[in-house]
């Protein structure tokens, strides 16, 4: 049975019940809505009140494009070895191990450049649920493995293959590419990647319909 918002809103806060900082994964394929259910999670969380949940995507690792030209892998952006996927889980780790009294800053994704920006993302010592979410953390090949050791949970994002396809080609020509660009551009790399991330979907501890989300 699918869980309801306010069951996902309860189980996140439990996960920092602990003491300590934990860190909550949310996987899904691209256009799934992993980044809508971070952010409405993050948003109900923090209410009003002082923020104790922060929002870090892994976005901010992507290589930048001179180095995937450099690595020939320009074409292939978005896939998992286009990442920095030993730094993504490096920063897990000081920010699961190392709350410390300082600020810690994540890098960025500026979707209008699509590039990565550094120093782009607070995380107040105060965050003591940093909520996380990207296409490969249940990958269990690689740095990519270092990633779900960092994480206290991992939840799988799902959504309609017809409607996750419509809106992956919208987000696409909403930031620059013509329809058969996104098209093409879809269909060659997203979705080889999306059969990748698929495959994981058992590995999560629990699977997230879009239906969970509030209208």
């Amino acid at each position: 049975m699918a869980p309801t918002f306010t069951e996902l809103l309860d189980r996140a806060r439990s996960l920092a019940d602990g003491g300590g900082r934990a860190v909550l994964g949310i996987a899904g394929s691209p256009g799934a809505g992993k980044t809508t259910l971070a952010e409405t999670l993050v948003r109900e969380l923090n209410g009003t009140g002082d923020p104790w949940v922060a929002h870090v995507p892994m976005d901010g690792f992507h290589l930048a494009d001179a180095e995937l030209e450099r690595l020939g892998r320009r074409d292939r952006k978005g896939a998992p070895d286009t990442f920095d996927a030993a730094g993504y889980a490096a920063l897990l780790r000081r920010l699961r191990e190392e709350p410390g009294d300082d600020v810690v800053y994540a890098p960025g994704f500026e979707r209008e450049l699509e590039q990565p920006i550094a120093g782009a993302v607070p995380v107040e010592p105060t965050a003591r649920l940093v909520v996380t979410e990207g296409n490969y953390l249940l990958l269990d090949s690689g740095a990519w493995a270092r990633v779900r050791a960092q994480l206290d949970e991992v939840w799988f994002c799902e959504l309609d293959e017809e409607e996750r396809l419509r809106r992956l080609i919208a987000r696409h020509e909403r930031f620059g590419k013509t329809h058969e660009e996104a098209v093409a551009w879809v269909m060659r790399s997203d979705q080889r990647n999306a059969e990748l991330v698929t495959a994981t979907r058992d590995r999560a501890d629990l699977v997230v319909p879009a239906t969970a989300l509030p209208a």
